[in-house]
C-alpha cells in the first residue's frame, strides 16, 4: 500500500535556513521538494567527490581482498578529507602507471623478436650515413622473395619464428626501400631497456600500496567524510530550490511527511522559532513523493516494481497483487526442480550471510521464494533434465510439452482480467464508480467470453450448463458489457460522442488484449527451451562415454560436461525467468490494471549513517 502523506509549506528567515535544515535532518521525517534543481560548477564538484568516495570504498574492498597488499599497522590520516586527497592522488598515479606498464608491455612484445641491441650505436651509424630499416613478414613470403630482395638491398635476418621472419635492410639516408613486408618504426630502445622500465614502473606501483594502506586504516574517517558530503548535498539542493521572498529575507519551502509521523514534525515546528507553516492534504496536481508500506511478503517484490517505477500517489500499489503471479511465472519459466533447489539453497546461504535488513537480504528472500516455486518442475517430472516418468511410471506427472500451451494463454487471461478488476476498484476509489463503467463493460465481455468459451477449450468437462456461448445468460452479459463500454466510457459527454469513442476503443482494446494474451506464450516457450537444453546436455555427456566403460570412467567423463552444461543452462534460464515475468508484469499487467507511475520517491532529510558508505 501507499503511505498517506501530509503536505507542509514552511516560511522562515533566510538566515535560519541552514539551522532549520539541520533540525529536519536530525528528525529524519521530512522530504523537502527540490524539483528543478540544476547543479552549479561547485555543486558538480561536490557530486564528483561523492562519487569518488563511493569508488574509493569499492577500491579498498578489493585492495583488502588481495593477499599481501594491505599493510597491517599502517598509520591512519588525521581526517577523512586528508585520506581522500591522498587516495585520489595515489589512485591517479596508479592509473597512470598501469597505462604506462600496458604501453611498455606492448612495446616489449614488439621488441622481443629483435633481441638485444644498442639504440645509441644505431643512431651513430645513421649519422655516418648507414640507416637500418626494420621489417617483418610471414616466413613463406620471406623465403619466396629473399634472393630477389638480396639482389637490390643488403638484408640481414635477425630472428625467425614458426610463422614470421624479422630482418633489417641497410640503406642510405632517404633511400626508398620497396618490399612486400611490413616496416616498423626504428626502435628507440631494445628489449632490455623496455623490461627495465616495466620493472621500475611496477616498483613505483607497489610502493603506492603503503599509501593505500594508510587510506584503508582511515576508512572510518573516510566514511564520516563521505556522509558529511552527502548531507552537504542535501542542504545545497534544498537551499537552491527554496523560493526567495521579501527581497531575500524570507525563504519558502515545500515539505512532505508521513501522516502517521506528522505529529512529531508538528511538535518540532511548534518549538522552532520564527517559522510559519501550513499543513494540508496533497492534491492531484501535487508531485507527492511515494513511500510503500507493505507486509513482509510484498516488500520482497518491491525490488521488482522499483525497476520500473513507484505508483503515483493516490492510486493503488500493485506490488501485493503481482507478487504471487511473478513467483508462479518464474517457476514455470525455470521449470526444473533441480535448478530451483540450487537457487533456493543459494538464497538460503545469502540469508545466513546477510542477517541485517537491507537490499541484500531482500534479494536473498527473493531468490529463495522464486527457487521454491520451481516445484512446477517437480510436478512435470523434470530434475536436472532427467525425466522422472522413466523412473516412476506410476506417478501421473504433468505433461508440460503437450498441455501447457493453452494453459499459458489461460493464465494470461486470468492475470489480465484480474488487472482489469483492480482498475475498476482503483478508478471507483479515486474519481468515482461511474468513471469505471467503461472498463467494467470490457471486464464483463472478456470474463463472460472466457467462462463460456474458454473453459470448454481447456477441458470439455468444465462446461457450465447454464452459461454457454448459446445461453441467454451469456448474451445478457455481452449486452450489458457492450452498452457500458459503448455509451458509458466517458460520463457527462454526449452519448453519440461516447458511442464513437467506444467504437474506436473497441478496435484498440480487441487488438491490444489479443496481443497481451498471446504474450503469455513466452511462459511455455521459455520453460520448454530450458528443459530441452537440460536433456541435451545430459545426452551429450552420455554420448562421450565409450561403450563398456566402468563407473569411474563414466563419472570422470560425464561430471565435467554436466557441470559446465547445466551451469550454463542454469545461468541462462535464471536470467530468462527473471526478465520475462518482469516484462509480463510491466507491460501486460500494469497496462490492464491502469498503473500510473510516480516520478518521485519519499526521501526524507536525515543524518547519513557512516556504515552506508563502507
Amino acid at each position: 500500500m501507499i503511505a498517506k502523506m501530509a503536505k507542509y509549506d514552511f516560511v522562515l528567515y533566510a538566515a535560519q535556513s541552514e539551522d532549520f535544515i539541520e533540525k529536519l535532518r536530525e528528525l529524519g521525517l521530512v522530504d523537502i521538494t527540490t524539483t528543478g534543481w540544476e547543479p552549479s560548477e561547485e555543486d558538480r564538484q561536490l557530486l564528483l567527490d561523492i562519487e569518488g568516495h563511493a569508488k574509493a570504498f569499492e577500491f579498498l574492498r578489493n585492495f583488502r581482498a588481495e593477499e599481501g597488499r594491505c599493510k597491517a599497522g599502517a598509520k591512519p590520516f588525521a581526517t577523512g578529507a586528508e585520506a581522500y586527497e591522498h587516495y585520489a592522488a595515489a589512485h591517479q598515479q596508479a592509473t597512470a602507471l598501469h597505462a604506462e606498464i600496458g604501453r611498455l608491455e606492448k612495446t616489449a612484445d614488439e621488441l622481443r623478436p629483435w633481441g638485444e641491441f644498442s639504440p645509441e650505436r644505431t643512431r651513430l651509424l645513421a649519422e655516418q650515413g648507414i640507416v637500418l630499416r626494420y621489417f617483418f613478414t610471414p616466413k613463406s613470403n620471406y623465403d619466396k622473395f629473399e634472393a630477389q630482395w638480396a639482389e637490390r638491398y643488403t638484408i640481414a635476418p635477425i630472428n625467425r619464428t614458426e610463422s614470421t621472419v624479422y630482418f633489417v635492410v641497410v640503406a642510405a639516408p632517404g633511400e626508398e626501400v620497396t618490399l612486400d613486408a611490413q616496416e616498423m618504426k626504428t626502435p628507440s630502445m631494445d628489449i632490455r631497456e623496455a623490461e627495465r622500465r616495466i620493472a621500475e614502473a611496477r616498483k613505483e606501483l607497489s610502493a603506492l600500496d603503503a599509501e593505500f594502506s594508510r587510506v584503508a586504516a582511515s576508512e572510518k574517517l573516510l566514511a564520516a567524510h563521505a556522509a558529511s558530503l552527502k548531507e552537504q548535498l542535501q542542504g545545497v539542493r534544498v537551499k537552491a530550490t527554496a523560493q526567495q521572498a521579501a527581497d531575500g529575507t524570507l525563504v519558502v519551502m515545500e515539505g512532505w511527511a508521513e501522516k502517521e509521523t506528522s505529529d512529531k514534525v508538528d511538535a518540532l515546528l511548534e518549538q522552532y522559532p520564527n517559522v510559519v507553516y501550513l499543513k494540508g492534504d496533497p492534491t492531484p496536481e501535487d508531485d507527492t513523493p511515494v513511500k510503500l508500506k507493505n507486509n513482509w511478503f510484498a516488500r520482497i517484490f518491491e525490488l521488482v516494481g522499483d525497476m520500473y517505477a513507484r505508483p503515483k500517489y493516490g492510486t493503488m500499489d500493485l506490488t501485493p497483487f503481482f507478487a504471487p503471479f511473478y513467483m508462479l511465472f518464474f517457476g514455470i519459466c525455470l521449470n526444473d526442480a533441480g535448478y530451483g533447489a540450487i537457487l533456493a539453497l543459494l538464497g538460503t546461504w545469502m540469508l545466513a550471510k546477510n542477517r541485517q535488513p537491507g537490499m541484500m537480504r531482500q534479494a536473498a528472500w527473493f531468490a529463495t521464494l522464486c527457487g521454491l516455486t520451481t516445484v512446477v518442475g517437480l510436478a512435470c517430472g523434470s530434475v536436472f533434465g532427467m525425466n522422472l516418468k522413466e523412473y516412476f511410471p506410476s506417478v501421473p506427472f504433468f505433461d508440460f510439452q503437450g498441455s501447457f500451451f493453452s494453459i499459458a494463454l489461460a493464465i494470461g487471461v486470468v492475470q489480465i482480467v484480474f488487472g482489469m478488476m483492480l482498475k475498476v476498484v482503483m478508478i471507483s476509489a479515486t474519481v468515482g464508480f461511474r468513471y469505471s463503467l467503461g472498463t467494467l463493460g470490457w471486464l464483463l465481455v472478456i470474463l463472460g467470453g472466457s467462462i463460456a468459451g474458454g473453459l470448454p477449450l481447456l477441458n470439455p468437462e468444465w462446461v457450465i450448463p447454464f452459461y454457454t456461448t448459446s445461453s441467454p445468460a451469456f448474451y445478457a452479459t455481452l449486452g450489458v458489457g457492450a452498452v457500458l463500454m459503448l455509451f458509458f466510457n466517458s460520463p457527462g459527454k454526449n452519448p453519440l460522442l461516447n458511442f464513437g469513442l467506444g467504437l474506436w476503443d473497441t478496435y484498440n482494446n480487441l487488438t491490444g488484449i489479443l496481443s497481451d494474451v498471446l504474450s503469455y506464450i513466452r511462459l511455455f516457450a521459455i520453460g520448454l527451451s530450458g528443459g530441452i537444453l537440460a536433456t541435451v546436455f545430459n545426452a551429450l555427456a552420455d554420448g562421450f562415454v565409450p561403450e563398456g566403460s566402468g563407473i569411474v570412467v563414466r563419472l570422470l567423463i560425464m561430471i565435467p560436461i554436466l557441470l559446465v552444461g547445466h551451469g550454463i543452462n542454469l545461468f541462462m534460464s535464471t536470467i530468462s525467468s527473471f526478465v520475462h515475468p518482469m516484462r509480463l508484469t510491466f507491460v501486460e499487467f500494469y497496462k490492464n490494471a491502469g498503473f500510473e507511475m510516480s516520478m518521485r520517491s519519499f526521501e526524507p532529510l536525515q543524518k547519513i549513517d557512516n556504515s552506508e558508505n563502507k
